[in-house]
């Protein structure tokens, strides 16, 4: 439903008319309005002075010769900027260099795993933000001439755009570096076995959006246990509306618990079979948990949920007290027969290589905890070694296989915080997308300047690159396509440029139209 509306500028007395277009806003739930200047008020005979259309970019630019660019793909990223806000606020916060953020975000997600020493090339042949060449001297006096506080600024804006009602899903990862000069970069726990050096990148994901909006660059040497701390300190700024976060059991800690609690965070975190409270609490619903009432057909488990009181604890150092109270929470328990079998199966393979190992006399050094936990060694008057195994340990750990624990301070249905806690693998595919496909396995930058400014163009990138993903699943187009060969369906679609003329888009066929569209993209050819 369409409507005129009139408004007055305070400063200049000016009487604008605008044609207000009314809108149902999916995500905020609530009726919305587009405004659309069409003219004036004259102060004299009140009649409405139409506005002198403006010029659209394309038509703004000299054009000074006849050429030939590729520009499908950019032309999604650009409209997926503006549907985001990403654009808008990069504007905001980097009025100078946007543009440049921008063309070297696109090239990241084009140019798969390729240097930003070969932008030149394809900046010659794509149309995009910024229009021109930006050479490896000027990429790294970008990189550096972004500054912190722009980016909390970029963060803020992002924020603001998600739902008030979404979980924020919150995990760390590692990237190697080969300069140890940089500060933050130690040796530490690396997941995929580098023995390089690593810093470690704790990002921010929307649960329901898939979209990451913050990241904080860590130490290599910092456990996720201890990083925690860090974030709390960290989001104040970003949101007043509650915050709600998802996290792995390596963040677990009964500081961590108490910390959330303080902060009046709502949380879901995965949690160790082995803890105490959490044992106690399945022996009591062991011989129950896998009758068909609890039995949930679409995860193919059995789920069930107690409500527990966690002890709480703060300390308060300013008063040299600890106050101590009690805090309402859901312990969700779930038996997964298929895992049950995995874990079993893992175990044997384990112990067996155990075995053969002190038969065999050669002991691994890693493994010596295990042979004292698992076995009995001792040596025949033959000085033969003697490997008996300690059934009662071994049985003892079988009793959990297939069980595994959840706990919240907000979801009290079991099934909903399973669902939750599985979109948590989205944060993971984004740390492999940022490693694997935008090329930030391992950092080559030696200066912590520019480090910080390409992790910030990197992610950028996982904004455009995340959106792509969801609306490939969404509308199952991972049976048709691979991520790269979505975006080169697009990117071959050409347009043209003569001097005096308007630029012109070349063919665009079916597929390529239902791809724009299954992105939520007007094509360029139906504008």
């Amino acid at each position: 439903m369409s409507a005129i509306v009139y408004q007055t500028n305070k400063k200049t007395g000016i009487k604008y008319v605008y044609e207000s277009q009314s809108y149902w806003d999916k995500e905020k739930q609530q009726s919305r309005a587009k405004r659309k200047c069409i003219g004036k008020v004259d102060p004299v005979t009140g009649e409405i002075v139409p506005t002198r259309k403006r010029k659209s970019p394309e038509t703004q630019a000299a054009i000074t010769h006849s050429a030939r660019y590729f520009c499908g793909a950019t032309y999604l990223f650009d409209r997926i900027g503006e549907m985001l806000g990403i654009t808008a606020d990069l504007k905001s916060c980097f009025p100078h260099t946007y543009q440049q953020i921008l063309s070297l975000a696109y090239y990241l997600i084009l140019e798969e795993n390729n240097s930003l020493s070969r932008f030149p090339k394809w900046s010659a042949l794509h149309i995009h933000p910024y229009g021109g060449n930006i050479p490896s001297q000027r990429s790294s006096e970008l990189f550096s001439s972004i500054t912190e506080e722009a980016k909390e600024q970029f963060f803020c804006l992002q924020s603001k755009r998600r739902l008030e009602k979404e979980y924020w899903v919150y995990d760390t990862n590692s990237i190697s570096s080969y300069s140890e000069c940089l500060r933050q970069v130690k040796y530490g726990v690396n997941r995929e076995g580098d023995s390089l050096p690593q810093i470690n990148l704790a990002l921010l994901f929307g649960e329901q959006s898939n979209l990451p909006f913050y990241y904080r660059k860590l130490a290599g040497n910092i456990p996720d246990v201890k990083t925690v701390k860090h974030l709390l300190s960290d989001i104040d700024f970003l949101s007043s509306s509650p915050v709600k976060l998802v996290m792995d059991r390596g963040f677990y800690s009964e500081a961590n618990i108490n910390s959330l609690f303080q902060n009046h965070l709502k949380f879901l975190m995965a949690a160790q079979m082995r803890l105490k409270y959490i044992q106690e609490e399945l022996n009591k619903v062991r011989s129950t948990l896998c009758s068909w009432t609890n039995y949930s057909p679409s995860y193919d488990l059995y789920a069930t949920s107690v409500t527990i009181t966690w002890p709480y604890t703060q300390k308060r150092p300013y008063k040299g007290d600890i106050i101590k109270g009690k805090r309402r929470m859901y312990l969700h328990l779930y038996y997964d027969q298929e895992r049950a079998s995995e874990e079993e199966r893992r175990q044997n393979l384990l112990l067996t290589a155990l075995q053969e190992e002190l038969k065999s006399g050669k002991r691994n050094p890693e493994h010596e905890s295990l042979y004292t936990k698992y076995f009995h060694i001792s040596t025949t008057p033959g000085k033969r070694i003697k490997v008996v195994a300690k059934e009662e340990i071994i049985n003892e750990a079988k009793k959990n296989y297939g069980y595994f624990a959840l706990i919240s301070n907000e979801v009290k249905d079991p099934l909903e915080a399973l669902e939750l806690y599985r979109n948590k693998d989205l944060i993971e595919k984004a740390f492999g997308n940022l490693k694997e496909r935008l090329n930030f396995r391992r950092s080559r930058v030696s200066s912590e300047s520019s480090l910080d400014g390409k992790l910030f163009v990197t992610f950028v990138a996982l904004i455009y690159l995340s959106y792509v993903k969801k609306k490939m699943q969404d509308n199952n187009l991972f049976q048709k396509y691979t991520l790269q060969g979505l975006l080169d369906e697009l990117d071959v679609i050409e347009c043209f440029e003569q001097p005096g003329h308007k630029r012109c888009w070349g063919e665009i066929t079916k597929k390529q139209i239902d791809i724009y569209t299954a992105m939520g993209v007007t094509p360029p050819s139906l504008q």
